[in-house]
């Protein structure tokens, strides 16, 4: 079974060098590269870009730019258009999970369309489209700039291809109860000589209740020479300054 291509990111008349580069980031963290830009208002390529998109240089140094919207999808065999719905433009409307599902599923190539910063896709844009995605979203507060949208897209996207997690960092291996029994009686020992068990007919109990919960943690052999050195440290009479 042929991997269908990543769907290419179309930017129509965006107006600030800043929010393309927010743009290239927002694509490049979820594995997405290319980018196409039609008729961007400040001209491309645009010194403000670099800076925003945090490092994302191969997806400013490789982005196309394209007079027409029809010029810039006219390889791709479906088109999604990131709108609201728009009044007379009957088209099917899916979330970006749906969309990123037809995505994988399709055998050419696929593009996200997203409009200008202030004014979204016009109806002639959408009407090129064959789908139109929108976010459900708070309808008290229905504001999402262009690199939240495009980062929504790329991420549903991002769920059907194999991208590396962060790498884990192994744990310390939990200590030998007997490191830790010997913590407790370190412990013991010194609260005793400072009479910290009081009343006495207490002591028992609240040596239960010590190491309940000194036994909650999985300590590590580091963890167990650092509280020694803390108690002794404790123990010992202050240093004159």
């Amino acid at each position: 079974m042929s991997i269908a291509p990543p769907p290419v990111i179309v930017l129509v008349r965006p107006q600030l060098g800043e929010n393309i580069g927010k743009a290239a980031r927002a694509m490049l963290n979820f594995g997405l590269t290319e980018l196409r830009l039609v008729t961007p208002r400040d001209g491309w390529p645009n010194p403000d870009a670099g800076p925003a998109s945090a490092g994302a240089d191969i997806v400013l140094a490789e982005a196309q730019v394209f007079g027409s919207l029809a010029e810039a999808v006219a390889d791709c065999t479906t088109i999604y258009a990131t709108t609201v719905r728009k009044r007379g433009v009957m088209k099917p409307v899916l979330t970006p999970e749906a969309a990123a599902r037809e995505v994988h599923a399709s055998a050419g190539r696929s593009a996200y369309v997203f409009g200008a910063e202030r004014s979204g896709l016009e109806t002639d844009d959408v009407a090129l489209a064959h789908n139109i995605v929108t976010v459900p979203i708070n309808p008290e507060f229905a504001s999402l700039n262009l690199a939240q949208a495009v980062i929504l897209l790329a991420y549903e996207w991002s769920k059907g291809v194999a991208l590396a997690s962060p790498p884990e960092v192994p744990l310390d291996p939990v200590a030998p109860h007997a490191e830790l029994e010997e913590l407790i009686q370190h412990l013991t020992r010194d609260l005793d000589k400072s009479g910290y068990f009081v009343p006495p007919e207490r002591t028992e109990a609240t040596l239960r209740t010590l190491r309940t919960a000194l036994t909650k943690t999985g300590w590590s052999h580091n963890d167990i020479r650092m509280m020694h050195g803390i108690i002794t440290s404790l123990g010992r009479t202050p240093r004159s300054r």
